[in-house]
């Protein structure tokens, strides 16, 4: 029996993708909240994430007011099924590999350390975790 939060995020989906019969939303309930996991079929992955993120942070903003509501702390997992590479977007829509498969590491001819990330987006990572510890 789902919970009212799935029913939510699946009207939500369900309304947005090509292939609505594919949609499922796990509940798991941990020390730190409500964590609701999203499988979608693959090639409405990029529609249930969106440009950017736009549409996924969409969401985890409505879960948000849908949690002060409840006075629950609510975690959207989109789980990216596809086969292909086995990644997960989490609440900072980074991918991050599956723990059952290896990661392979690419080394470089340089000696100088590679930093992959920019400064703009160790930047808004940090204002994002910000706006997330708010309590709204």
């Amino acid at each position: 029996m789902s919970t009212i939060d799935q029913q939510f995020i699946e009207y939500i989906v369900k309304s947005v993708v090509g292939n609505p019969d594919d949609v499922v939303v796990e509940r798991i309930i941990d020390e730190k909240g409500v964590l609701l996991t999203l499988t979608v079929n693959p090639d409405d992955l990029g529609r249930v994430i969106g440009k950017r993120g736009v549409t996924a942070q969409s969401l985890r903003t409505l879960l948000r007011a849908l949690g002060t509501k409840n006075d629950a702390r609510y975690n959207l997992k989109i789980v990216n099924n596809d086969g292909q590479t086995g990644a997960t977007y989490s609440s900072d829509d980074t991918p991050s590999s599956s723990s059952n498969e290896s990661v392979e590491t690419v080394e470089t001819s340089t000696d100088e350390s590679v930093d992959n990330t920019s400064d703009y987006t160790k930047k808004t990572r940090a204002e994002l975790a910000e706006l997330d510890d708010l309590d709204i």
